[in-house]
């Protein structure tokens, strides 16, 4: 379990992480998702030990990273996938690692084929694709077989087949009672490997919870009818969010399609459609994050 409370970096007058508190369970894929800027990175890398935070706490199992007897065997991580020397082959990088933690040499192999490099192990770090660079970097977390797994961006890079690879992996690792961080900028890679999501934005937390409570509070319904604009006034008056389409479309938000077809009909509007759309992770982000984003393009 990793568990921060209150955890907070200030760089100069600049506030990267501000009073963050939430918990990484056990058994569950957690994917961690924020803007650019939003602190991700400065968050793992406090949860690590790599930078000290001005305030607050973040423990594994109860303990600072840089109280772990045996790092490598407890906690594996991936910030930077190719943070290795472009020399070193990727069997010498991963020998290292195991020598200079006390690791069994044969991890070595182990990993090299879970992640598919066993063909490639004796080319130098530096001929390597962005994407088996990726790989190897998530050799170097598995190496010490730890039940604690944080990784940035591990999707960078791949191919679909090794998309589908990485998401197979992290969620088989979580079945097997591992605690998983995920961060991501692919929200419909997020859906598909995520139990649970830790939204950041300007370094506060938005949001967290099971990945189907996002989805479902943003559902919406969809509306057609001639009369529109009237109905759309109805809709706002009976508390929901309205915002107007082409053709009589209505997209509306924070009433059910049982109550507006009721509304609908207690009115006399006529309706051409009326569905029920799921929001899809992608929206429901948007709409978290439009508050939070520090670089967006021009509108």
């Amino acid at each position: 379990m990793i568990q921060l409370n209150g955890l907070t970096k200030r760089h100069g007058d600049v506030l990267a992480v501000d009073d963050l508190t939430f918990t990484v369970r056990a058994g569950l894929v957690t994917g961690f998702l924020g803007p650019n800027g939003a602190g991700k990175t400065t968050t793992m890398r406090m949860i690590l030990g790599l930078d000290l935070p001005t305030s607050g706490t973040a423990t594994i199992n109860g303990r600072r990273h840089q109280d772990l007897p045996s790092p490598l065997r407890e906690v594996g991580a991936m910030l930077e996938a190719q943070a290795v020397h472009p020399r070193r082959t990727a069997r010498r990088h991963l020998l290292y690692l195991a020598q200079s933690n006390n690791l069994p040499t044969g991890r070595v192999a182990d990993v090299l084929d879970l992640v598919g490099l066993t063909a490639a192990a004796d080319r130098k770090a530096g001929e390597f694709s962005l994407g088996m660079s990726q790989r190897l970097g998530i050799a170097a977390a598995l190496l010490g077989d730890p039940p604690v797994l944080l990784l940035d961006e591990p999707v960078n890079g791949l191919d679909p087949e090794g998309v589908r690879w990485i998401r197979t992996l992290i969620r088989g690792l979580a079945a097997e009672g591992r605690t998983v961080l995920v961060s991501s900028h692919l929200m419909s890679e997020m859906a598909l490997t995520a139990d649970r999501l830790v939204v950041i934005g300007k370094g506060r937390l938005v949001a967290e919870g099971e990945i189907g409570e996002f989805t479902e509070s943003g559902a919406a319904v969809l509306v057609r009818t001639p009369e529109a604009a009237s109905f759309a006034r109805r809709l706002e008056l009976s508390g929901a969010y309205v915002q107007a389409g082409t053709d009589g479309e209505l997209v509306v938000t924070g009433m059910t399609a049982p109550d507006v077809g009721r509304l609908a009909a207690a009115e006399g509007v006529p309706l051409y459609e009326l569905t029920a759309r799921r929001t899809s992770l992608e929206e429901a982000f948007m709409e978290l994050t439009r508050d939070s984003v520090e670089y967006g393009a021009a509108r």
